[in-house]
């Protein structure tokens, strides 16, 4: 009997022409199955990526560590963003230990904000780093080849 992981994958939502991820059942042993594994074991850099894939996963770890820690504050900084796109790239960040939910105590109702864990906080100036090099090439430097 074949056995079967959940695996975070990327498909097309037709009816609104989105990207978007599902959770979906996949063989362990099939062959996008196996490549997943043996580019992780090969280096720590596709886990990394896959951890942070997603259209507004940067930006809202980046939006948590300026103070937009509530859902109300992070949809009115990412106004493009629908709802139920933000509240998939919160779970999954949480699933990845990059924050953490927390119930704001005696608000009625009860309010919830995020909070950058340590793995998220040490996440931020990657992604600033990350930022800067996209400027940089964004504003014309000019490419050229260098010889290893």
């Amino acid at each position: 009997m074949a056995k079967f992981r959940k695996h975070f994958v990327m498909c097309n939502n037709e009816q609104n022409c989105e990207w978007q991820k599902e959770i979906v059942m996949r063989k362990e042993n099939s062959t996008n199955s196996i490549n997943e594994q043996f580019l992780f074991q090969v280096c720590e850099l596709n886990s990394a990526i896959a951890m942070i894939s997603g259209r507004w996963k940067s930006q809202i770890v980046y939006s948590i560590s300026q103070g937009n820690n509530r859902f109300h504050l992070l949809k009115r900084e990412l106004p493009n963003i629908s709802e139920q796109v933000l509240g998939r790239q919160l779970k999954e960040l949480e699933m990845h230990a990059i924050i953490v939910k927390q119930e704001i105590p005696e608000t009625v109702p009860v309010g919830v904000e995020y909070i950058l864990t340590n793995k998220g906080l040490d996440l931020v100036p990657i992604l600033e780093s990350l930022c800067n090099w996209g400027k940089t090439y964004a504003d014309g430097k000019e490419i050229s080849i260098c010889k290893i």
